[in-house]
């Protein structure tokens, strides 16, 4: 599918160009921003790597990977990122990021509500779950409003800001998803 627009009350998410750099250079570049991900901060060429990886993923036959920019409607204007990576067995794997400037609005909250949507909605998938470090209560919650369930401890899971983190996963099958709506 492509391209991809999908909103939400407050959000939409619409599929990556290359003038959206500097806007996730904020959120991928920023000590603050990335300090829960699975990631250290990134230099600003790795940032454009995402990009320009994420605008190929778009067109790749069969695609299977969905980096979307989450924009605050009505601008267009990059605030976040969100991905999903489709699995075997109609699984799918969701993560989003969003700009520190942003934080506290519910976004985050939206942002998974979208993710579910396009994964259940739009590409038929029965299970969908996320990772998080145990520290970033913010994205447990994000999950948890949306019906997603803790599920497993994932020990020494990545290697990030100079030691090993667990991950908490979430997950929903496509049946909780309906219930929930």
């Amino acid at each position: 599918m492509y391209p991809i627009t999908i909103e939400g009350p407050q959000l939409a998410f619409r599929e990556l160009r290359e003038d959206d750099v500097e806007a996730l250079f904020a959120i991928y570049g920023s000590e603050v921003a990335t300090e829960h991900l699975s990631f250290d901060p990134r230099p600003l060429d790795s940032v454009a790597s995402v990009v320009v990886g994420g605008i190929a993923d778009a067109r790749a036959e069969p695609r299977t990977v969905y980096a979307l920019a989450v924009t605050l409607k009505p601008s267009s204007e990059l605030i976040g990122y969100a991905r999903l990576a489709l699995e075997a067995h109609r699984a799918g794997q969701i993560g989003f990021a969003l700009n520190p400037s942003v934080w506290g609005r519910s976004y985050g909250t939206e942002t998974v509500q979208l993710l579910l949507r396009l994964g259940f909605e739009q590409l038929g998938l029965h299970r969908i779950w996320g990772a998080r470090s145990p520290k970033n209560l913010a994205s447990a919650a994000a999950m948890s409003r949306n019906g997603m369930a803790e599920e497993a401890r994932i020990r020494d899971h990545v290697f990030t800001h100079g030691a090993w983190r667990d991950s908490i996963t979430h997950v929903i099958l496509e049946d909780e998803w309906k219930l929930n709506r």
